[in-house]
């Protein structure tokens, strides 16, 4: 997952781009949202992660595939000098990112659990300057910074409060394939239409997801019986189709065509709104809102992540933020 692509698009998009991007971003940021919530539902009921998200990202696949080798109009030769990149991106960025996320998400509360998912920006950061000598300005420094004190305030380090450490240490890992989508997102030079790049992601990891629960490596557990959200009883089916049609097929694909419009800097201002209809959708169906100090902590990795975007030279490699 080291493909970078250069934000030929400045900062600066044309007008009906800018208009049609942020909307994209919009619908992208929210969706995503709305997986933790939908998922910790599933998973309260008994469902294991790996089954949730097998279904989600395979229901997705299958949505958006037909549209990407549409998409392709037979210039399959886009498809094959990029497998390597495709198979990688579905294997951490979708299937990873999500199976973590949600293994989160079953020890920890969604707020938290995407707090500190977003700290990705700052990984992002420091793998540019490790891996690429891209290195960040003083702006960028105090951005990561900001980000990495809100992860303690999240985390509630300093008052000792009883947080799962296997659902941080998921969390976290859940970070890390977040980082790698967002740097692969961003790259526009393998020619790929953005919903091919989808489609082939969301193959690759249903694909992969599949064959571990059928040789026993992930648990596949899942459970006929009704869930509730909001104090409003569901069937077990509804919130599974929701997870892959709007969370999956919808969110993945409207991601990766924003950051094709707006270039990675305006991107990822639009994306922040993730993380607050992630704690909105949470508090809405769930009834789970976040600590005092969580927020603030919370607060201060939106504040981190700003900065970081706001540091970025113009010449450094983009970086798109999306993707619970």
């Amino acid at each position: 997952m080291t493909a970078l692509a250069h934000d030929e698009t400045t900062t600066v998009p044309t007008p009906p781009g800018l208009g049609r991007g942020i909307g994209l971003g919009v619908v992208s940021a929210a969706t995503f949202g709305l997986s933790g919530p939908l998922a910790s539902g599933l998973l309260a009921t008994g469902w294991s992660p790996g089954a949730v998200v097998e279904i989600r990202v395979g229901l997705g696949a299958a949505l958006v595939l037909p549209f990407g080798v549409r998409a392709l109009r037979g210039r399959w030769h886009l498809l094959r000098r990029s497998i390597a990149l495709v198979v990688a991106y579905g294997l951490v960025a979708v299937a990873g990112a999500q199976l973590a996320y949600f293994s989160a998400v079953s020890h920890m509360q969604v707020g938290p659990a995407l707090l500190i998912e977003y700290t990705a920006p700052a990984a992002v950061v420091v793998w540019l300057w490790l891996r690429h000598g891209h290195r960040p300005g003083r702006l960028t420094l105090l951005g990561a910074g900001l980000a990495a004190l809100g992860l303690v305030l999240v985390l509630d380090l300093l008052s000792g409060a009883d947080l799962d450490p296997v659902g941080v240490l998921w969390a976290l890992a859940a970070m890390l394939g977040a980082a790698t989508y967002f740097l692969v997102s961003a790259d526009d030079r393998n020619g790929l239409p953005p919903i091919a790049l989808a489609a082939g992601g969301l193959v690759a990891g249903a694909l992969a997801l599949g064959a571990a629960g059928l040789v026993g490596i992930l648990p596949m557990r899942v459970d006929a019986s009704t869930t509730s959200y909001a104090g409003v009883t569901v069937a077990w089916w509804i919130p599974l189709l929701a997870l892959g049609a709007v969370t999956a097929a919808v969110a993945y694909v409207t991601g990766i065509a924003a950051t094709r419009e707006l270039g990675s800097r305006l991107a990822s201002f639009v994306a922040l709104l993730e993380v607050v209809s992630g704690v909105v959708f949470a508090w809405l169906l769930l009834a789970q809102l976040p600590g005092p100090v969580q927020l603030l902590g919370g607060l201060l990795i939106l504040a981190g992540v700003i900065a970081v975007r706001l540091g970025e030279k113009s010449s450094a490699p983009a970086i798109y933020i999306s993707g619970g």
